[in-house]
């Protein structure tokens, strides 16, 4: 008999296609979000889970589950107890390298979107109150001449310097590993071994890093008020890496120029004093959101689970 495989939400029709084709497959018809009781019923159900970054998956479903595989449509793990995984020898996958420029866009189309203002000019138009051009309305500024500082130069990081260097802007970069000269110079990037001291220089920082422990609040009320009054802050990585309490403090009070926003500390709740600032771009976690990207994000859990029912390792295993 063909394996159990549940899937937790509707993934494109071509690969719930070929997932039926290849395995009993357990699919997600109207799309909803899994209470806790249904996915802890699902991880005894079956050997193989594919789930999203929507489903939170702590120590105690993971003990009292019956799973071989959590195989994650998606790349961040961080809504996984890894070490729980680990402890019960379950085989955690995930699906890197198929976003990467998808999601250097988003940041670069939040960058537009907020310094040139674009979500003010929208909202303008809809509301009927655009009385036509003038000289003095809506400016913005230009990305061309701007540093941007990088948190996180992997492979987004990279990405998206290629394309903040075609807008004309002057890369810097944070990481945990510099890296080596030869690429340093193909990218035009500089590297700063201080966090502080890059971020109190930038005109614009982007969070690109992973979210893990030691990265939570890594914008912290502190390194906010580092940013200079006119600099711009954008978070396509993960919500939890700011602190929001205090961003929404800082544009409230000028302290920094604006934020364009893909990811949240609480999705999908969004903090209502962001609903009311002009100076913030809010968009609902779509730096992945790409026909071509969920495609590839599919083909490749579907890779990951094969792998691992003909007794092979996954090339994209994070565990086991």
């Amino acid at each position: 008999m063909k394996p159990l495989v549940i899937v937790t939400r509707k993934l494109p029709k071509t690969i719930e296609k070929r997932m039926q084709e290849l395995f009993r497959v357990r699919l997600n018809e109207d799309d909803h979000a899994f209470s806790r009781d249904e996915l802890m019923t699902a991880m005894m159900d079956t050997d193989i889970l594919v789930p999203t970054v929507t489903d939170k998956i702590d120590a105690e479903m993971i003990n009292g589950s019956n799973l071989k595989m959590i195989a994650n449509f998606g790349v961040g793990v961080n809504h996984i107890d890894l070490a729980a995984a680990r402890n019960k020898m379950i085989t955690v996958t995930n699906t890197p390298g198929v976003l990467t420029d998808d999601t250097a866009d988003m940041a670069i189309a939040l960058m537009l979107g907020i310094m040139r203002r674009v979500n003010e000019g929208e909202r303008i138009i809809r509301s009927g109150n655009w009385n036509g051009w003038a000289p003095t309305q809506l400016r913005g500024t230009r990305l061309g001449g701007k540093k941007l500082g990088i948190i996180g130069m992997g492979r987004i990081g990279e990405a998206l310097t290629v394309r903040a260097k075609a807008f004309g802007m002057d890369i810097h970069y944070y990481n945990r590993n510099k890296l080596d000269d030869a690429r340093e110079r193909e990218l035009s990037a500089t590297y700063w071994s201080s966090l502080d001291q890059m971020i109190s220089q930038m005109d614009v920082i982007s969070l690109n890093c992973p979210y893990t422990p030691e990265t939570h609040h890594l914008m912290s009320a502190h390194r906010l008020g580092l940013m200079k009054e006119h600099a711009y802050l954008i978070n396509t990585a993960r919500g939890e890496i700011v602190d929001e309490a205090a961003l929404i403090e800082q544009l409230k009070s000028g302290g920094i120029a604006g934020a364009g926003l893909d990811v949240y500390e609480n999705e999908p709740s969004v903090n209502d004093a962001f609903l009311s600032l002009e100076n913030v771009v809010l968009a609902p976690h779509l730096g992945s959101a790409t026909n071509e990207a969920r495609q590839a994000m599919g083909e490749k859990v579907i890779i990951n689970v094969k792998t691992f029912i003909d007794g092979h390792s996954p090339r994209d295993r994070v565990l086991i």
